[in-house]
């Protein structure tokens, strides 16, 4: 995309800037923390704080959402008469699918910002880890590059490597989509179906997530990056992770309700499956886990019949070839 806002993004480059996060969660906590020890200025903002939503944004160079998705289209409903300048670039950090228009973040930010750069961040970043200061990377991805740029300089430090990219519907819906396939794999863990088990399914799952992304625009590269199949691997590996601790307490006989009330926080791939399957069926893929973890969240079927449902399915051949051409059923 044509960047007329070269300059003035590559200035943002050159010393501290200030930035607004809207979202004042682990996850926008931890990216706050990263901001701050690059010494820029930053503003956290929560509906229950201290500072108004304008007086956040006000001069902000950078505006950074780290909301769950049920709030990311009110928030930008608020956001839109602010009258931020278009020399301000707008970051999403959020994982979901809106139930209401089926569109990701940036694309609900596209709609009511369309003369602003809009920016995605995500990677196999969980926050708790980044909290302790432990290695971690992450994507940024912009059509605008220099921006994406100004972004990756606010929070690349010596423990969390920043990479760019031009896909940021891409990069957006590796992050959300592999919330789903990390319910499964809760699943299988939670059952004690061994390494063989977790690693077919998550190998399985690609195709599945690169299918449903290649065909809502997203370029298939991205999906065996780190927006992709490195928060694949994050989130379906690690009990940190509020999805694949969902999946797990399923296969342990507790209810949705009581598994959500313990965890105290959203998991996104609760919200995102029925979106998914929506999705699935209007464009016509097929998404045999993702349909498994549906049943498996209304209560349709029990979690050894959505892992016997997977095992019994009609043999074929493993053709990777024709998903990257998206043309194939996982």
């Amino acid at each position: 995309m044509p960047d007329p806002l070269n300059p003035t993004f590559a200035s943002y480059k050159q010393g501290p800037i200030t930035l607004a996060i809207l979202g004042a969660g682990a996850w926008g906590t931890a990216l706050a923390h990263l901001a701050t020890s690059n010494q820029h200025r930053v503003r956290l903002w929560s509906r229950r704080g201290q500072i108004s939503l304008s007086q956040a944004v006000a001069g902000a160079e950078i505006i950074l959402s780290a909301v769950s998705m049920a709030g990311v289209p009110d928030l930008v409903r608020q956001l839109q008469p602010l009258a931020i300048p278009t020399t301000t670039i707008l970051v999403t950090a959020t994982k979901g699918l809106d139930p209401a228009t089926t569109l990701t973040p940036s694309r609900i930010f596209r709609r009511a910002f369309p003369h602003h750069a809009i920016a995605v961040l995500s990677g196999p970043n969980l926050s708790q880890e980044i909290e302790q200061g432990l290695p971690a990377a992450t994507v940024i991805a912009c059509e605008h590059e220099t921006a994406a740029e100004a972004v990756q300089h606010v929070f690349a430090g010596e423990n969390f490597r920043t990479y760019r990219s031009n896909d940021p519907l891409g990069a957006e819906l590796g992050g959300t989509l592999k919330n789903v396939i990390a319910i499964a794999v809760g699943v299988c863990e939670g059952l004690n179906l061994g390494v063989n088990a977790r690693s077919a399914l998550i190998t399985r799952a690609l195709p599945e997530v690169m299918q449903v992304g290649t065909r809502l625009g997203g370029h298939a590269q991205t999906f065996l990056g780190l927006s992709g199949l490195g928060d694949l691997l994050a989130t379906c590996t690690s009990p940190l992770s509020r999805n694949y601790r969902v999946g797990y307490g399923l296969a342990q006989g507790k209810s949705l309700e009581q598994i959500l009330a313990e965890l105290g926080s959203t998991a996104e791939g609760v919200n995102t499956t029925p979106v998914l399957i929506a999705i699935a069926e209007r464009e016509q893929i097929s998404v045999p886990i993702s349909q498994q973890v549906h049943r498996l969240l209304k209560g349709e079927i029990s979690a050894e019949e959505a892992m016997a449902a997977l095992m019994e399915r009609q043999l074929k051949a493993e053709d990777y070839q024709q998903v990257l051409r998206g043309s194939s059923s996982p």
